[in-house]
């Protein structure tokens, strides 16, 4: 395919995009700055939706790739964290940043506005935004990069469910950063295990045990709504736990590797290392069994506490022989005798937090519909959400009855003077799910 024919091609996929969602909207959104996309160049526009360190990180891979992309607008409902961002990555991406001041919105509303100004939008919120970031992104017919985790409860498990629904029927690219699913190891050993060479998945361990990440104290004069979300990692609303903001990784390769979502969880979690006021509302240790509809059971673990041993990978174990997996390019099969079946090369991978940005890029400068992330990220995140629901209650839960649970965590107004729906004692301290009283469902 000659250069032009390229330039075509793409250009007819983006007119489709956009009919798709309807002319009207064009018109609806041409308040904030532009149409929803170039018809005078190849220029693929992008928009970035939460300017943290992860959203920033995000944009620079997303200009590194060898797409033809401009940055053109960009959202936070923090001023200094926007601006930070965006010095960032203009000082990194000069020719490839266009952001004058009224393309930077800033606030809770803006999200919408600066969508309607791209092609592509990089959702990089803390996670409780996303699944009405992601809604909002399909309805506008726009191609879609979201971190993980995609929603923290049921009631965002369904809304994420039902615009994914809608996004393929748009045709519209959507990649999650799960970024394992992008990784060559794990692509590689994963394609010999379906392929059946270590036989049926039996079960399996898989762990993110770590001394934890950072925490953000509380400043003077903030209200409690800035403060929960300055510090969000420790408030289920926004984060949803670390089993699901961090562990989900692990989690989604238990359903990888298995090509199914467990029937029922069940499980015990606490507070044992990181009890004071800062840590908010979240557990700092989960175990749960994930248990399959063919009676397989998979061992999940997560912790954060320091000085311990920590471990981040992944093993499991088939009626013919055993895998284990890391994200450290590792990938290894083995027969019940322990003879080495497979070994990964473990040097010379490349970044998969990169190849995920670059083989989206690439479909979509090439017209092409290849990713459709967000349903089984989704399965994969809620799997996270119904251990959470597990450990806090201290009861089995079903897969079904947890998709049906209307207790949203969200809270029922957004304002700066508005507040969450968990607010602290006298002492500064949250209430704490306590197992056998705390009723998820």
């Amino acid at each position: 395919m000659n250069h032009n024919e390229l330039r075509g091609k793409r250009r007819d996929f983006l007119k489709t995009s956009a009919l798709l969602t309807g002319g009207m909207m064009l018109n609806q959104f041409a308040f904030a700055g532009g149409a929803a996309h170039s018809s005078v160049d190849d220029t693929i526009k992008i928009a970035l939706i939460g300017c943290g360190d992860r959203g920033t990180g995000a944009a620079f891979q997303a200009l590194s790739t060898k797409a033809n992309l401009k940055l053109v607008a960009m959202a936070d409902a923090f001023e200094d964290r926007l601006n930070s961002s965006y010095q960032k990555i203009a000082e990194r991406f000069k020719e490839k940043v266009d952001v004058p001041q009224e393309r930077r919105f800033v606030g809770f509303d803006g999200y919408a506005k600066a969508i309607a100004l791209a092609d592509v939008v990089l959702l990089v919120t803390p996670p409780g935004f996303r699944p009405m970031h992601f809604e909002e992104a399909v309805k506008q017919g726009k191609h879609v990069f979201m971190e993980k985790p995609v929603a923290v409860d049921a009631p965002g498990i369904r809304r994420v469910l039902a615009a994914a629904e809608l996004a393929k029927q748009k045709k519209l690219n959507v990649v999650v950063g799960l970024q394992r699913r992008y990784q060559a190891n794990y692509r590689e050993t994963l394609k010999r295990i379906q392929d059946g060479q270590i036989g049926d998945i039996v079960g399996g361990q898989v762990y993110w045990n770590s001394g934890g990440v950072w925490v953000k104290k509380r400043q003077p004069n903030q209200t409690e709504m800035e403060y929960q979300m300055r510090n969000w990692y420790y408030f289920n609303w926004l984060c949803g736990d670390h089993i699901v903001e961090q562990h989900v990784h692990n989690i989604d390769i238990a359903n990888w590797v298995k090509n199914a979502y467990p029937v029922s969880v069940q499980g015990t979690g606490s507070r044992a290392w990181r009890t004071g006021k800062d840590y908010g509302e979240i557990y700092d240790n989960h175990s749960v069994e994930l248990t399959y509809a063919d009676g397989a059971v998979i061992y999940s673990q997560c912790r954060h506490f320091e000085g311990t041993a920590n471990r981040v990978d992944e093993t499991f174990q088939g009626t013919k022989g055993r895998t284990y997996l890391s994200a450290g390019n590792k990938g290894m099969l083995w027969d019940l005798k322990g003879k080495e079946l497979f070994n990964h090369p473990s040097k010379g991978n490349a970044n998969p937090y990169q190849t995920e940005h670059d083989e989206l890029f690439d479909a979509i400068s090439k017209g092409e519909y290849k990713f459709w992330d967000a349903d089984r990220a989704a399965k994969s995140c809620f799997t996270a959400i119904i251990g959470r629901y597990a450990t806090y209650s201290g009861q089995p839960v079903k897969w079904d009855e947890a998709l049906a649970a209307e207790n949203s965590l969200f809270p029922d107004q957004l304002s700066w003077t508005s507040n969450p729906k968990v607010l602290p004692d006298e002492n500064g301290l949250y209430p704490v799910p306590m197992p056998g009283k705390t009723k998820v469902l």
